[in-house]
């Protein structure tokens, strides 16, 4: 049955419809608010969940290729979903060793570079409230420099831990947006002094300080269209879900998995409302114990990735990162229930990976990295398997361009990778 769609401009009906004596409903993206016609064929929003301390390979890969493989014990959680996504072995960035180098997860060859989520924001992040979030779980907010996230010019965002502060960040009150309206218009002020100051010097400047300066005007233009887009929507109603949280915050590490639930739910309301296209999330390990089944497991995180091939340890590690997946698979499940705008399950146009930059934590190894993907439209249900020693062989980049493509931008090359992953993954 064809729908009849309003012809009234969207952005203009829901301002209307606002102005109504509305403005205290909660509004997710709406039907009646999107432009006439099909859905967009590329996907809107990009989402990365990355383990600090990896996946344990053996239990993560599955030993066939191609839509009739077994599920491995890290897989197993995933069943239900395993029509939505495709698992990828034997691709790295080709990056130094060691787990200083874990953030090549998103950075590519270069740790610490310009990450896939920030190049994402730069490009399509402007078009939501905010250009991109990230999340941290199981740190206690300490990730020492092991950021998942780095800006164009290498400064690494920081993390979100407690799933209030997202909250209030996502569903900020009246009172808050009159603040922050307060704030952001004072700090614009603010950098326009500041712009006018550097200007005047730039031209006594050496070209050496010049480039550095025109750097600078990188970043606070950056900052400008952030602020801009912040005040422009100040005014707008913004979504008040009615959902309870937790009546303290599970930030302490033995709570992670607790942690996990919370702030997964909150990043299916944020992509729900379409408060933003860009999410990381990273599940950090420190020498926290758990608890699984009601049986402590025999050592801390940290150290149970650092296994070094006991049976035991190899055990409770799998144990601990299915528990991970579980959480994983309700995220999954979410996505596939709730509907977009233009009533599609949101996982039809949401990209999902699930990786690392560590391939093997117990050696400190970066390469073969476990890596899945999830939604997107993209045809799914196999085990895409590369043999990372043959001549040519490609680079989890090359997989990268693919998903930056799906999401509709025009690119060719990421980090030290120049192709795409499209005659395999479509």
């Amino acid at each position: 049955m064809n729908r009849v769609r309003r012809t009234v401009p969207p952005r203009l009906a829901r301002r209307r419809f606002l102005q109504a004596g509305l403005s205290t409903v909660a509004l997710p993206a709406l039907e009646a608010f999107t432009a006439p016609g099909p859905a967009p064929a590329h996907a809107r929003t990009f989402v990365a969940v990355g383990a600090y301390l990896g996946w344990h390979a053996p239990a993560f890969f599955p030993q066939q290729t191609g839509t009739g493989y077994t599920l491995p014990p890290l897989l197993e959680p995933l069943r239900e979903h395993r029509d939505a996504f495709t698992v990828f072995s034997g691709l790295d960035h080709r990056a130094p060793n060691g787990h200083d180098a874990w953030n090549n997860y998103l950075c590519g060859k270069v740790p610490g570079s310009y990450s896939l989520d920030q190049v994402i924001a730069d490009r399509i992040g402007q078009k939501s409230r905010f250009p991109s979030l990230h999340l941290i779980a199981g740190a206690s907010e300490h990730t020492n420099g092991r950021q998942m996230s780095y800006t164009k010019q290498g400064v690494p965002l920081p993390e979100i831990e407690r799933p209030s502060v997202l909250y209030k960040r996502l569903f900020m009150s009246g009172a808050d947006r009159a603040r922050v309206a307060y704030v952001l218009s004072s700090g614009r002020s603010a950098l326009d002094d500041v712009l006018s100051d550097a200007k005047r010097l730039q031209s006594e400047l050496p070209a050496s300080d010049r480039a550095k300066l025109d750097e600078y005007f990188d970043s606070v233009r950056g900052v400008e269209r952030r602020m801009s887009r912040q005040i422009e929507t100040i005014d707008e109603q913004i979504p008040q879900p009615a959902y309870k949280l937790p009546e303290t915050d599970p930030i302490t590490p033995n709570l992670m998995m607790e942690a996990e639930q919370v702030l997964y739910d909150l990043m299916t309301l944020a992509i729900q409302t379409e408060s933003t296209r860009v999410f990381t999330f990273g599940l950090y390990g420190l020498g926290q114990v758990f608890t699984i089944d009601g049986m402590p497991l025999s050592a801390g995180y940290h150290a149970l990735s650092h296994h070094g091939n006991d049976p035991g340890m190899v055990r409770d590690l799998v144990k601990l990162e299915r528990s991970h997946m579980l959480q994983f698979a309700g995220f999954l499940r979410q996505l596939r229930e709730k509907k977009d705008a233009h009533d599609r399950p949101l996982i039809d146009s949401t990209i999902v990976m699930l990786g690392t930059g560590m391939g093997d934590a117990s050696r400190h190894s970066n390469q073969n990295l476990p890596t899945l993907v999830a939604g997107g439209g993209f045809q799914h249900g196999s085990h895409i398997a590369i043999d990372r020693n043959s001549a040519g062989a490609p680079l989890l980049g090359d997989l990268y361009v693919t998903l930056m493509q799906r999401l509709g931008m025009e690119t060719g090359t990421f980090s030290n990778a120049t192709r795409n992953l499209n005659h395999l993954f479509r």
